[in-house]
């Protein structure tokens, strides 16, 4: 569940525009459980009807909060491992069924779950750490986040403010059936993340039977 409700983040967007982008979305990227995917979208459909917002600026605050946020992450996991998520990730949402499908995904995949990670919501809040702890090489590291940050930002800024675009053009029911759409493809989207997630967590369960421990090794 989302630390911020969306009323929160429109607020945050009035107030403090990119600051405010770049922040939220770094912390996700940090690893606290905040929403910065919704952050982007909702600041790139806001860019459409609001002359003050630049949807480029936007798509730039975005990534360097990522980028940021996801080296910062990284660093953390370095020097001082997981043993704190593991004691106290349950209050964040992060039971420890949810890091081992983050830390199988990396160990299976290494560099494409940083650059993919960008764009699955688990991975989002664990890939940067785990590579951290698993003791990914920076530059390795830096290069994948990088393009996976700037794809990510890019492709969900563009679609967001292009969305917005055409909902400001219709009116009445005809606006009302696109956001109808929009909620039904939310919804359908997450039914189908769970589901997948649920197979991630048995394939997790069987390459990593037991409790967690800290690597003892590098990847």
């Amino acid at each position: 569940m989302s630390l911020l409700p969306q009323e929160t983040l429109q607020q945050l967007i009035s107030l403090h525009g990119y600051w405010a982008i770049a922040l939220v979305v770094g912390l996700e990227s940090m690893g606290i459980p905040l929403p910065g995917e919704t952050m982007l979208v909702l600041a790139a459909i806001y860019a459409a009807g609001d002359p003050t917002l630049n949807i480029w600026l936007v798509i730039f605050s975005a990534t360097i909060g990522s980028i940021m946020g996801d080296n910062a992450g990284y660093w953390i996991g370095h020097r001082y491992a997981y043993g704190a998520v593991l004691r106290y990730g349950h209050h964040l949402g992060l039971s420890q069924s949810r890091i081992k499908i983050g830390q199988y995904l990396f160990r299976k995949h290494g560099g494409k779950a940083v650059f993919f990670g960008r764009f699955i919501a688990l991975l989002r809040i664990l890939a940067a750490f785990l590579a951290g702890v698993n003791r990914m090489p920076w530059r390795d590291f830096l290069v994948a986040n990088a393009a996976g940050a700037v794809l990510w930002a890019s492709s969900f800024g563009v679609g967001g403010y292009y969305f917005g675009k055409l909902v400001f053009q219709l009116h009445g029911a005809l606006a009302g059936l696109v956001f109808a759409v929009a909620l039904a493809a939310f919804f359908a989207v997450g039914y189908l993340v769970r589901r997948y997630e649920h197979r991630l967590t048995d394939a997790a369960e069987r390459a990593l039977p037991g409790p967690l421990q800290s690597p003892s090794r590098p990847y």
